[in-house]
């Protein structure tokens, strides 16, 4: 890994992004369905669920904004499109399924936004650009399920929305440590600022 990285690093990738004066906490997809081993979709995450967890008190005892989102699907999948289509497992999100109930954990305050999606970035068709902006954010911590798929959408698009990504290693989750690792790695060389939960935790401290 570390000729890996020296070779990015070469070529000119891995530049630094300053944690900025107004962080908010995005936990994405902190669901049942990937801790419930009855689930397609179990992937082992309770590490992560539990570094979620802290996270959130973390932010809450900072008043740092924390921000949830989840899946939901219409009868047949209908509003998932070609997502749907290509991912099967996908139908644990369907309308009335508890998978897509929050973890034992996870239980958003009265105030906390909630963010309903269909695809696998936070920010796509949703109003979570908006949201930010309207209430002055300019860096994104988050952590959730899966790294390679929603977690990585969604910092790519952080980005791409003009809001400095920071990743927290530690409360993010996925079904293998290869797409975990890798995913973690191209965030970093690319696209975001991956720490860890201890570092993540001073930072908004």
């Amino acid at each position: 890994m570390s000729d890996l990285t020296a070779d990015y690093e070469k070529a000119g990738f891995g530049g630094r992004l300053v944690f900025g004066a107004a962080p908010a906490y995005l936990v994405v997809d902190v669901v049942r369905a990937y801790t419930d081993p009855a689930s397609p979709l179990y992937a082992g995450v309770e590490a992560a669920l539990a570094s979620n967890i802290r996270m959130i008190a973390a932010c809450r005892a900072q008043d740092v904004p924390v921000i949830f989102t989840r899946v939901l699907y219409q009868a047949g999948g209908a509003d998932g499109g070609v997502f749907y289509r290509k991912v099967p497992a996908l139908s644990a999100y369907l309308e009335g399924s508890p998978l897509g109930d929050f973890c034992e954990g996870i239980v958003p305050t009265a105030d906390e936004v909630i963010v309903t999606k269909q695809y696998a970035s936070a920010f796509f068709g949703t109003s979570l650009a908006a949201t930010l902006r309207a209430i002055g954010v300019d860096t994104v911590l988050m952590g959730g399920f899966s790294t390679s798929g929603c977690v990585r959408a969604s910092a790519l698009d952080a980005l791409q929305n003009g809001f400095v990504p920071f990743v927290v290693a530690d409360a993010c989750g996925d079904r293998d440590p290869r797409p975990h690792d890798a995913s973690l790695f191209d965030l970093q060389a690319k696209y975001a600022e991956v720490v860890s939960e201890a570092t993540a935790l001073s930072l908004i401290a």
